[in-house]
């Protein structure tokens, strides 16, 4: 039986990664502050470290502790673009002080790490779309530069330690469990907003595009890159407006009555376009997604609305 450790673990993805370490057979340990996870996101069974990645006295015992890791998945992090460029010193401690502490178990249990990264934020506005791994990172935000400076620590560490690291670039990730109180998670906000009709804006003036890919599909990535090094992107590859995604989240919640949506510009660090390119995740990853938008986003919010 192989043993995992999940940053982030109560959250969003990383609490669907734990689901898929499980039904596997193995056993995962969960370190997250709780912040923004909750431990209704887990099994009973799950042992739980309630501590940030960031706090290093913490990270060491959890290294000391837990004997014969087989592999951490990264989950952890500040994951708000607007956050970041309220406070950006929190980024760097959590986004790049946290993943050296986490480098530093990795070494000491000669085991590989899964780093959860970010596409759009990282390559920034003037990339290519869809966006390759090849292309330059301009991150137009203090959230995607702490992520950029976190990848460099970990090619750097896996080259010290000779351990196979693996980053995976993220698309816009939605699905089950996400949260709908901040303004990361559009879908969730949106279900939540018109569940409870409430008034809606739509930033860019509902023009911005982002790859949308479901949940289940990026916690497979996670777990079947395992001991694979090199850096991927995990979505897509297919734009979809913030127009469409209200439109498709609407569908699934006929009687709301919010009525349409104020439309404002683009908030500080912000994206108007991003899509990424997955091909080389397939050739190398075997990595595909399953889930479509038009059909994953409704059932998301269904789900979150507990029908």
């Amino acid at each position: 039986m192989a043993t995992f450790l999940v940053t982030g673990g109560a959250g969003f993805i990383g609490s669907h990664v734990v689901d898929r370490i499980q039904a596997a057979g193995d056993t995962a340990v969960v370190v997250d502050d709780l912040s923004k996870g909750s431990l209704a996101n887990l099994p009973s069974n799950i042992v739980v470290i309630q501590s940030s990645v960031a706090d290093r006295p913490a990270m060491q015992k959890v290294a000391a502790e837990f004997k014969d890791l087989t592999a951490i998945i990264h989950c952890a992090a500040q994951a708000s673009v607007v956050a970041s460029t309220e406070d950006p010193e929190h980024d760097l401690r959590v986004n790049i002080a946290g993943t050296i502490n986490v480098l530093d178990i990795a070494a000491a249990h000669a085991c590989p790490i899964v780093f959860t990264s970010t596409g759009g934020a990282i390559y920034g506005e003037t990339a290519p779309r869809p966006t390759p791994e090849t292309s330059a990172t301009e991150p137009g935000a203090p959230y995607g530069a702490s992520k950029a400076a976190a990848e460099i620590y970990i090619r750097l560490w896996a080259r010290k330690d000779n351990l196979p690291h693996t980053i995976c670039r993220l698309g816009n990730v939605y699905g089950p469990r996400q949260r709908g109180d901040g303004e990361a998670g559009v879908v969730a906000i949106f279900a939540t907003r018109l569940n409870d009709n409430e008034p809606m804006t739509l930033y860019g003036f509902g023009e911005p595009t982002r790859d949308y890919v479901h949940v289940s599909d990026v916690a497979r990535a996670l777990t079947d890159s395992i001991g694979i090094a090199g850096t991927y992107n995990i979505a897509t590859g297919t734009e979809t407006s913030v127009r469409e995604v209200f439109d498709l989240a609407r569908s699934a919640v006929p009687n709301s009555t919010s009525g349409e949506p104020e439309l404002a510009p683009l908030r500080p660090g912000e994206l108007q376009a991003s899509c990424l390119d997955a091909k080389l995740a397939a050739n190398v990853l075997g990595w595909t997604p399953q889930i479509d938008v038009t059909t994953g986003i409704p059932s998301t919010v269904r789900s979150l609305l507990g029908d």
